[in-house]
C-alpha cells in the first residue's frame, strides 16, 4: 500500500496504530518488574546475572534507536516500523521458552530493539498527518512511552500473581504480532526523506559503543562500585568513543546524526530538557513503589501488596493518555516550548505536594498523576520542537537521538536514586531499607531537576531564530506544525 503523505489514508487508524505499537514497546521495559526478586530462582542463577535482563533491554533500545531512526530516513519509516516488530515478537517467544539466564537476556535484548517503533511513528506523522491534527498526534505518540510503562506493572504484577509468568511473554509476542498486522494494513508508506544518501556504519559502531559504556557504567556501578576500575574505565571509554564519534560525524558528508543540526540551540536545548524530564519521571517511578511496599512498621512505608501496588500507579498512565490531546492544543495554541516549560513545571510541582503527601496511598496516587500529567505534556512536545527545526531528511534519526536523550535521563535517575537510597537508610527487624529521609532527598532531588528542565526549556529561541537554510528547506513541508514559535 502507497500513499502519499499529501493524501493520508485513515489518519485515525494511523494515530491508534503508533500509539498501540508505542505503548506495546513501553510495555516491554517493565514486564518484568514484578519478577525481579523471583528472577534468580526462575532462572536458576544470581541476582547480579538476573539484573541483565533488564540492563539487555536499556542498552540494545538506546544503541538501535538513532540506527533504526536514520535507517527510517534512508529506506523507509513504515519499513523501519515493520523490521523494529520483527525482534519484538522474536525476543518475547525467545523469553517464553526460556529457562535460564542466557537466553532470558537474548530476548530481552531483542525486546529492547523494538523501542525504536517510538521515534520512527513520531516521524512518520509528520508526512501523513494535516497540519491541524499533527501536535495532537505527535503527543499521543510520544507519551505512549509514559502510557506504556504506567500500565505495563500492573498488567504484569496481576498475571505474575495469578498464572505463569511466561503468560507475560506470550502475551507479549501477540500485542506485537497484532501491532505488526496493523501497520501493514493501516499505516501508509511515505516516500524516504534521504533517500540515495548512504548509511554511517562507522558511526552507528562509534555512537553505540559510546552509549553501551556510558549506560553500563550508569546502570550498573552501584552494584560494581563507582571507584572501581571497571566503572571508571567504562566512563573513560564512553567519553573516548564519543569524542571520536563526534569528530568523525562532523566530517562524514552522510553522518548517521548531523551534530550541526543537533547543536542548534532549538534542538540542544530541547535535548537537554529531554534529560531533565527523563529523570523527573523516572524518579518518582523508582520511589513511589518503594513507599507504597514498604511495610507499615518503618513508619512511613504503606504495606501494600505487589498487585495493589500496580493498582495504585495504574492511573497515572491512563492521565497521560487523557492529557494527550490537550497538550496537542496547548501546542497549536502557544507553541510547543510553552508546553514544554508548563508540562516541566506541572513535575515540579508534583514533587512538591510528594513531600507532603508521601504518608499515604491516596496521597501518592494524586502526586504519581499530576507527575504523570507534566510528563504527558512535555512528552508530546519535544518531537514538536525538533521536527520543526530540523530538514526533513533527519526527522527520524533526530527523533531517535531525542529519546536516546530521554532514556539516558531515565537511566541516570536509577543510578542517582539507587545510591541516594542505598546510602541513607534505617534498620527494621535486621534488615536495611531506605529512610524516611533518603526518600525525601530523592523526591527533592527529582523535583529539582524538573524546575531545571523548565528553565533550560525557558532558554529556547523561537522558530524565528532559525537558521534561514533550515527554514528554507523545511517551508514545502505541509504538515509542519503551524504554530511551533513560542
Amino acid at each position: 500500500m502507497t500513499v502519499h503523505s499529501s493524501t493520508p489514508a485513515r489518519p485515525g487508524g494511523v494515530i491508534a496504530t503508533l500509539a498501540l505499537a508505542g505503548i506495546v514497546a513501553a510495555l516491554m521495559q517493565t514486564l518484568v518488574t514484578p519478577l525481579l526478586t523471583e528472577l534468580p530462582t526462575i532462572l536458576d542463577t544470581s541476582a547480579a546475572n538476573a539484573s541483565w535482563v533488564i540492563t539487555a533491554t536499556l542498552l540494545t533500545g538506546a544503541v538501535f534507536g538513532p540506527v533504526g531512526g536514520r535507517l527510517g530516513d534512508l529506506h523507509g519509516k513504515r519499513r523501519m516500523l515493520l523490521v523494529c516488530c520483527v525482534p519484538l515478537v522474536a525476543g518475547s517467544v525467545v523469553c517464553a521458552l526460556s529457562s535460564t539466564v542466557v537466553p532470558m537476556i537474548v530476548g530481552r535484548g531483542l525486546q529492547g530493539v523494538g523501542m525504536g517503533v517510538v521515534p520512527l511513528g513520531i516521524s512518520l506523522l509528520r508526512d501523513v498527518m494535516a497540519p491541524e491534527k499533527l501536535s495532537s498526534a505527535i503527543a499521543l505518540v510520544s507519551a505512549s512511552l509514559g502510557i506504556g510503562a504506567g500500565l505495563g506493572l500492573p498488567i504484569a504484577a496481576a498475571v505474575a500473581q495469578y498464572a505463569s509468568w511466561r503468560v507475560l511473554f506470550w502475551g507479549s509476542a501477540g500485542l506485537a504480532l497484532a501491532v505488526t498486522a496493523m501497520i501493514w494494513f493501516l499505516v501508509p508508506e511515505t516516500p524516504a526523506g534521504a533517500k540515495g544518501q548512504r548509511f554511517d556504519f562507522v558511526g552507528a559502531l562509534g555512537l553505540g559503543g559510546g552509549v553501551v559504556f556510558l549506560l553500563l557504567a550508569v546502570s550498573k556501578g552501584a552494584d560494581w562500585g563507582w571507584g572501581s576500575a571497571t566503572t571508571l574505565g567504562l566512563f573513560a571509554g564512553a567519553v573516548i568513543l564519543m569524542l571520536s564519534w563526534g569528530f568523525w560525524e562532523l566530517r562524514t558528508r552522510e553522518p548517521l546524526v548531523d551534530l550541526r543540526t543537533t547543536a542548534h540551540p532549538r534542538v540542544l536545548l530541547t535535548n537537554v530538557a529531554s534529560v531533565l524530564v527523563g529523570f523527573g519521571m523516572y524518579a518518582q517511578s523508582l520511589i513511589t513503589p518503594q513507599l507504597l511496599r514498604l511495610p507499615e512498621a518503618t513508619g512511613y512505608g504503606l504495606g501494600q501488596s505487589m498487585l495493589a501496588m500496580a493498582l495504585w500507579m495504574a492511573p497515572a498512565g491512563l492521565t497521560m493518555m487523557a492529557l494527550s490531546p490537550l497538550g496537542g492544543k496547548l501546542t497549536n495554541a502557544r507553541g510547543p516550548k510553552f508546553t514544554l516549560v508548563t508540562g516541566s513545571l506541572v513535575i515540579a510541582a508534583g514533587y512538591s505536594v510528594s513531600l507532603l503527601l508521601m504518608g499515604s496511598t491516596w496521597g501518592l496516587l494524586i502526586v504519581s498523576l499530576v507527575v504523570s500529567s507534566g510528563v504527558g505534556l512535555a512528552y508530546g512536545a519535544m518531537p514538536a520542537l525538533i521536527m520543526s527545526t530540523v530538514p526533513l531528511s533527519e526527522t527520524a534519526s533526530a527523533n531517535s537521538f531525542n529519546t536516546l536523550m530521554r532514556a539516558l535521563g531515565t537511566s541516570t535517575a536509577a543510578a542517582v536514586i539507587g545510591v541516594v537510597l542505598a546510602q541513607m537508610t534505617t534498620t527494621l527487624g535486621g534488615f536495611s531499607l531506605p529512610s524516611e529521609a533518603g526518600f525525601r532527598t530523592g523526591l527533592t532531588i527529582g523535583g529539582g531537576a524538573a524546575l531545571v528542565a523548565a528553565a533550560v526549556a525557558a532558554l529556547i529561541p523561537s522558530a524565528r531564530t532559525a537558521d534561514p537554510e533550515t527554514e528554507a528547506e523545511q517551508q514545502p513541508t505541509a504538515t509542519e506544525t503551524p504554530t511551533a514559535a513560542t
